[in-house]
């Protein structure tokens, strides 16, 4: 090629076009309005028409994406969103994103990047590290926590068939022995969904009850386990979505032991709470489990596509996720090839954002991450207690508040759509123990005591303008 002709990739103007835009967003996140200021309708009217036949400017197309998105999204990354538990993209985190983006690696296999092979064999062992889990564990990378989810229940799938004599991998589970999986009423839905995936319909599930704070009832575990035999596995949880609370990790280790299960433990963001060392006692006993999930988007605050699984024997891992065809370049050797534990072929180098926060953070800089957005979830359910008509409904272990208000489900509700239209913050509603709730979840890096403050005086504030249109209510 002629060094007088340019490629077109090297034409770096929309580049500097969209870098303008995401500069500009991420200076604006402190006073941003949080919530959306237009749904669907108007965003079909500026984003659809027909498709032309040439194609348009470029710049001009990230420019209307940019304009759009200004009123058309909710800012997860704002350090005042507090709805479901997401983290914002830390600074390392995001400039590492960028990167693993320009770089567009497949990094399934080693031999098309080794790079991308040793950054997610460091990343695995610094998180084992960091969750005081066996260093022999093995770890996948993968899309969130559902996928996280079900990548370690086919592992265990795959051990406890092979221990009654079955290869599901080769004979699927049509004649298979009977499965039994046992779980918390309180369980998060990507459990079930990941069971459904794997063949386990979700009617067949042992479900055993959890207590008024979402913790198993090691109890009824027992009892559970008591009227079956073969094959089981068990499904217990470190960080409840709605309260927080984490189960009798420890009791049901022991149990599951006696029994000969593999114990799963979903810990999507609860699992973080081993890196910090005021919080290290919540998940006792979590080491003794067979498999774990997390979702580093959480709490570690690095961009989507970013769930991790770990399972304590290796092999059964390997078993149920490894790939191979004539036309994959495979190792035989020391080297990481991705697609050995995790469901995907063609994949983003999703662990170098985990990579680059991990080592920029380091152990302290995690420990005060987790520990500082539990501080601040007391702090919030603190200033709206100073109101009289709102009550907690939870134990605040972690980072969450379960809060209702004048004891009414409509004025809990007109408030939680008040707050997101309002704009100082964002939460989210649920149902918690049959009762409406605001479910307050504090997760980003960004947050600060005046974060909590301002968004707390808006809480209270739409509580006033509801209370004023309706009067007091109390149905409860």
């Amino acid at each position: 090629m002629s060094e007088n002709v340019q490629h077109p990739a090297l034409d770096d103007t929309v580049l500097v076009r969209s870098h303008e835009h995401s500069q500009r967003y991420l200076q604006s996140l402190a006073t941003r309005h949080v919530g959306t200021k237009r749904g669907r309708d108007s965003m079909m009217a500026a984003l659809e028409e027909p498709l032309s036949s040439l194609g348009e400017d470029p710049a001009q197309v990230i420019d209307l994406i940019a304009e759009q998105v200004e009123i058309g999204m909710t800012d997860c990354s704002s350090p005042r969103y507090f709805g479901f538990v997401i983290g914002g993209a830390h600074p390392v985190a995001l400039a590492a994103d960028w990167l693993v983006s320009t770089w567009d690696q497949n990094a399934g296999i080693h031999a098309i990047s080794p790079f991308s092979a040793a950054v997610e064999e460091v990343a695995a062992g610094w998180l084992l590290d960091l969750f005081g889990l066996p260093t022999d564990a093995s770890v996948g990378f993968v899309t969130g926590g559902q996928m996280a989810n079900f990548t370690c229940l086919a592992a265990a799938r795959h051990h406890v068939l092979r221990a009654a004599g079955w290869d599901v991998e080769l004979d699927g589970l049509a004649g298979a022995p009977r499965v039994t999986v046992v779980v918390s009423e309180a369980a998060h839905v990507t459990i079930h969904v990941a069971l459904r995936y794997l063949g386990f319909g979700t009617r067949s599930l042992v479900q055993v009850a959890a207590d008024d704070q979402g913790r198993m009832s090691a109890d009824d575990l027992r009892k559970a386990l008591a009227a079956v035999s073969g094959p089981t596995i068990i499904c217990a949880q470190a960080g409840n979505v709605n309260s927080g609370a984490f189960d009798p990790l420890r009791e049901i280790s022991e149990i599951a032991t006696a029994a000969g299960a593999w114990l799963h433990v979903d810990g999507a963001f609860g699992l973080w709470a081993t890196a910090s060392k005021e919080l290290a006692p919540l998940v006792d006993g979590i080491e003794n489990a067979d498999s774990w999930s997390t979702d580093a988007h959480k709490w570690l605050n690095v961009p989507y596509d970013s769930g991790v699984a770990i399972v304590r024997h290796a092999a059964d891992h390997r078993a149920a996720m490894s790939a191979s065809a004539a036309y994959l370049i495979q190792t035989s050797g020391a080297e990481r090839d991705a697609i050995d534990w995790v469901p995907e072929l063609s994949r983003r180098a999703r662990a170098i954002p985990i990579y680059a926060t991990i080592r920029s953070l380091g152990r302290q800089g995690i420990d005060d991450l987790v520990t500082r957005g539990c501080a601040r979830a007391r702090q919030m359910a603190a200033a709206l207690q100073g109101d009289s008509g709102v009550t907690l409904l939870n134990e605040i272990v972690l980072n969450q508040a379960l809060l209702r208000f004048d004891g009414s489900d409509e004025v809990t509700r007109r408030v939680i759509a008040g707050v997101q239209n309002e704009g100082t913050c964002w939460v989210s509603g649920t149902t918690w123990q049959g009762r409406a709730a605001m479910r307050i979840s504090v997760t980003n890096w960004a947050t600060t005591e005046r974060d909590i403050a301002l968004s707390a005086t808006a809480v209270l504030k739409v509580l006033g303008a509801v209370r004023g249109r309706r009067g007091d209510v109390n149905d409860a």
